[in-house]
């Protein structure tokens, strides 16, 4: 009976993989059905940007030290922080406990950088060359106050895990531009300030989504993505048929089960297969001119480093990527900030800079949406010993510093302040939501109007908030 049910199962491969072969032999031509090309009533309106670079800095940049600058804090520095300005309550437990909250003022200087005269740390130098680019939001605001959460709700709109991420999201609604590439892809590297918290893989997951939108991560390390190369012993036109006759015995399944996920795989296994000519040629920088890597810094050809995730951002955003996002991790100073800040400056600074300059020289900063930022921002007193040289800082989720460029995005702008504390929003706040809305809109999507049924509930990724925050856009 084995040896029955072994024969009829190869001879049933064996003609599939044969009708699949004459099928292309002869020439066929359709549209392919395994990549997804977006809702149809999308975009809503004409988009502005066609594509997106996130830059997360995980881990929490302080904003006083970057972009928020407050120079009248150095005639305060070691006075206590007013209660009043600072409640115990807004505290996190890592340093309520402190006998004292000295005012710790950034030990960096700051220049008024471009004709915009945007306020910039010289710890940033590169990125204020390119200030006249950068739309700045000083008064961004969140609601969670330890990383995990506050990574989840700005990745997703919400704190609590299991929501599709804002690129899968992107991807639903508007489809891919590249049948052989993710229309989704997460890139991650480590800060030399220190290891950083840990990134999940819900970060870029796709929630109740279609697993087909989850966003595809390309490793720091080894194989930029798992098995990207056909086995030993196994040429492509073996892996061709076999992925046929696959392909076949899942259709067969479907047609019997129903379930969606079953495409999904199906057009998953043909999108790692089309991969595997596409990643290579993405990765190989052979064709780059040498001033444009030059443009990126010394790491450029280090895979791994923030400054070759970079230049791959820009390669992906060319070959009609829609959503590329970078981690990069390091920015959790709650100690010994002025050195470790320093060095995640160094890591990003001139990439930053040069991406948004190499993308302006080929033409596509006008349509291509680039954001900087992390989770929250930093307290303005001491977490620990506070001397003239060193300080700390903790979690601070009532007010930190974000930024975006081109993408219908109005450059020299400084949006929303501070009070003199950089402890509150002092006027125009943009929360997570507003923010979110906003990236949407540059994108042609009215947020109110991307809707995914679940469970009998309709979701989107600003929940029931969010407002598109107008003077951000051109």
């Amino acid at each position: 009976m084995n040896q029955q049910l072994h024969s009829r199962r190869s001879m049933l491969l064996g003609s599939l993989a044969l009708a699949s072969l004459l099928n292309r032999e002869s020439g066929a031509q359709e549209q392919n059905p395994t990549v997804h090309r977006g809702l149809p009533a999308l975009p809503h309106f004409t988009p502005r940007a066609k594509r997106v670079i996130y830059l997360f800095q995980s881990g929490g940049p302080a904003q006083m030290d970057l972009y928020d600058y407050k120079p009248e804090l150095k005639k305060r520095f070691g006075e206590e922080v007013p209660r009043s300005i600072y409640p115990d309550e807004r505290k996190t437990t890592m340093s309520s406990a402190q006998a004292s909250f000295p005012v710790a003022p950034s030990t960096f200087d700051f220049t008024r950088c471009g004709q915009s005269g945007s306020w910039i740390s010289n710890a940033l130098p590169h990125i204020g060359s390119m200030a006249d680019e950068l739309c700045i939001i000083r008064s961004m605001h969140t609601d969670a106050i330890n990383h995990d959460p506050a990574i989840t709700f700005q990745q997703t709109g919400s704190q609590i895990p299991g929501r599709p991420s804002i690129g899968s999201w992107v991807g639903y609604g508007l489809g891919s531009n590249n049948d052989n590439l993710p229309a989704f892809v997460a890139l991650s590297s480590r800060g030399t300030g220190k290891t950083g918290q840990p990134l999940y893989d819900r970060l870029w997951g796709s929630g109740f989504l279609p697993s087909k939108h989850q966003g595809v991560k390309f490793r720091n390390q080894g194989d930029p993505v798992l098995d990207i190369s056909d086995p030993a012993g196994i040429s492509r036109d073996q892996r061709r048929v076999m992925l046929d006759s696959l392909k076949a015995l899942n259709q067969i399944r479907f047609g019997e089960m129903k379930d969606p996920e079953i495409e999904t795989r199906i057009a998953q296994y043909e999108l790692a297969y089309r991969m595997q000519m596409s990643v290579p040629d993405l990765l190989d920088f052979s064709n780059e001119p040498k001033h444009v890597m030059e443009l990126y810094g010394p790491e450029v050809a280090t895979p791994g480093r923030y400054a070759y995730n970079c230049l791959i951002a820009r390669r992906l955003a060319e070959r009609g990527v829609r959503f590329i996002q970078l981690f990069h991790q390091g920015w959790d100073q709650h100690n010994n900030l002025p050195t470790q800040i320093g060095k995640q400056c160094k890591d990003t600074d001139q990439p930053t800079a040069a991406l948004l300059r190499d993308l302006k020289q080929r033409g596509m900063l006008d349509d291509t949406l680039i954001i900087w930022g992390g989770e929250f921002g930093r307290t303005i007193y001491s977490q620990g010993k506070l001397t003239e040289k060193s300080y700390g800082r903790d979690h601070h989720p009532s007010c930190f510093s974000m930024w975006m460029a081109g993408g219908g995005t109005q450059g020299g702008v400084n949006h929303g302040s501070t009070d003199d504390y950089s402890v509150n929003v002092a006027e125009n706040g943009v929360s997570v939501h507003d923010l979110h809305a906003t990236v949407l809109h540059l994108l042609g999507i009215d947020h109110k109007r991307l809707i995914h049924k679940f469970q009998g509930r309709d979701f989107r990724l600003t929940d029931v908030h969010g407002t598109v925050v107008q003077p951000l856009l051109a």
